[in-house]
């Protein structure tokens, strides 16, 4: 009889997914990778919206209990502006005022 053994340093290690790998990266589907990762945005996933900053101009995907806390402290809102939101921002963590993409 021949006993498989786990070698998690060697081949298998290399092609096979880690236990503690992010849960987007598991998942069946089409994913970003190479030149689409850098230029685009991750899946539209339910519960989650897309955050742009206005002074660090990154746009970051953040859930929406994460955006609903952020707006009840202490937040502000112009309509009419092309950045209405006056939060923390998710990715610099300042102050600023950010466009939050419902429909994105």
């Amino acid at each position: 009889m021949s006993e498989k053994k786990v070698d998690p340093t060697g081949k298998q290690a290399l092609f096979s997914a880690a236990a503690a790998e992010a849960p987007d990266r598991m998942a069946p589907g089409l994913h970003n990778e190479g030149k689409d990762a850098l230029f685009s945005m991750t899946p539209w996933r339910p519960g989650t919206v897309v955050v742009e900053c206005s002074k660090c101009k990154i746009r970051r995907r953040a859930s929406l209990v994460e955006v609903g806390a952020r707006l009840a402290m202490f937040s502000a809102w112009f309509p009419f502006r092309s950045h209405p939101h006056w939060m923390s921002c998710p990715t610099c963590g300042r102050r600023q005022w950010c466009r939050i993409g419902w429909t994105e």
